[in-house]
């Protein structure tokens, strides 16, 4: 049985965007990064995305449910949670 001491029990993110290093960002970091691409692309959102209104929900939803979205043709944002060892 591993020791739970051993591991960091909060989760982060890696990031991975077109012509970019990868990034670790915390649960906090992803939702600002996510927020700001969708505060930028309202009229452009993913079909189940648009039944949300309020901006911080939109976020929420993608990032709990989601793990990509595409932003232009060959262009898309990636994320997947990790945990990182003490």
């Amino acid at each position: 049985m591993a020791d739970s001491i051993l591991y960091n029990s909060e989760d982060y993110y890696v990031l991975l965007e077109p012509s970019q290093p990868e990034q670790i960002l915390t649960a906090a970091e992803l939702f600002d990064r996510l927020k700001a691409v969708l505060r930028d692309r309202q009229d452009n959102l993913p079909r189940d995305v648009q039944k949300f209104v309020d901006l911080d929900e939109q976020t929420r939803y993608l990032m709990e449910t989601a793990c990509e979205l595409d932003m232009n043709p060959g262009e898309y944002l990636q994320w997947y949670v990790v945990r990182l060892e003490k």
